[in-house]
């Protein structure tokens, strides 16, 4: 991470970005995972979206499952120790440190995000194991160069590393779907062979409400969100090798006994892929 972030002057001028009355993403993810990390513009946004479309209910448990399956997965059953978890937001618990070090604890995990209430809330409450490392970078996966250089001063990229793009919008911040494709393109042309990328992108075709809600949000908020169809998201890991079952909506990821169940499908594409 930037050595200036540790810096005071720095960390109050990040601060006074924070603004309180206007919903933020990571706020509003954070307060529908049954955290205290969000303001009453965040909670009064979820109330309204929730009113038209009560599948938002059922998105950042079945997200945060995704991430936790993901994690696992890529520790226990390929191997990985390395992390980029770009998008980092306001996890309530099961953070990618969390999960990895917690099989191994040699892990080391680069957090990224450019939220400075994010940012802080890491730095104050992420501890790593002694084997294992944390550091983070400030970066909007919009720029991948300053956020892979950073990485580098904690992974090594001579050996493989999973790149994580799990939060709410990460990619739905990027409103061109090239401009979109070219970052994470960027972003795997860091890595080595034998990398891997986990993702998942709000969609457009799994459920109507989700159209409803997105238009609000973005009437109301700064952080503008596009949402993406399947054939959309399959172009960010064009040429890259799927983990089985492929793209599919995150719940149909090697779901586990104890995740939660949906009635519904929920609206959200999610991804592993392996760079050859």
């Amino acid at each position: 991470m930037p050595d200036d972030w540790w810096d005071d002057r720095t960390r109050r001028e990040r601060a006074e970005l924070i603004d309180t009355t206007v919903p933020n993403m990571a706020r509003t993810a954070n307060y529908l995972d049954g955290g205290r990390d969000n303001f009453e513009a965040d909670r009064r946004a979820v109330r309204a979206l929730m009113a038209v479309a009560p599948i938002m209910a059922t998105m950042v448990p079945a997200a945060r499952a995704f991430h936790h399956r993901v994690v696992r997965h890529l520790v226990a059953e390929v191997g990985l120790r390395q992390f980029v978890d770009i998008g980092a937001g306001l996890a309530t618990s099961g953070r990618t440190h969390e999960i990895a070090q917690s099989i191994d604890p040699r892990c080391r995990i680069v957090y990224v995000d450019d939220d400075p209430m994010v940012l802080t809330h890491i730095r104050a409450l992420t501890t790593t194991t002694p084997e294992g490392a944390i550091d983070y970078v400030d970066g909007h996966v919009g720029d991948p160069g300053p956020i892979m250089g950073g990485a580098r001063a904690t992974l090594d990229f001579r050996r493989p590393v999973a790149v994580l793009l799990l939060s709410s919008s990460t990619l739905g911040f990027i409103a061109d779907t090239a401009q979109a494709t070219a970052a994470v393109s960027a972003i795997l042309a860091a890595v080595p062979s034998g990398s891997y990328i986990a993702l998942y992108h709000q969609a457009t075709d799994l459920h109507p409400e989700l159209h409803i809600a997105n238009r609000r949000w973005n009437q109301v908020s700064s952080q503008q969100v596009t949402l993406r169809s399947k054939d959309e998201v399959a172009g960010f890991v064009a040429g890259l090798e799927l983990v089985p079952p492929g793209l599919v909506p995150v719940c149909d990821w090697h779901p586990a006994p104890d995740d939660p169940r949906f009635d519904e499908v929920v609206p959200i594409h999610g991804v592993v892929a392996r760079k050859p």
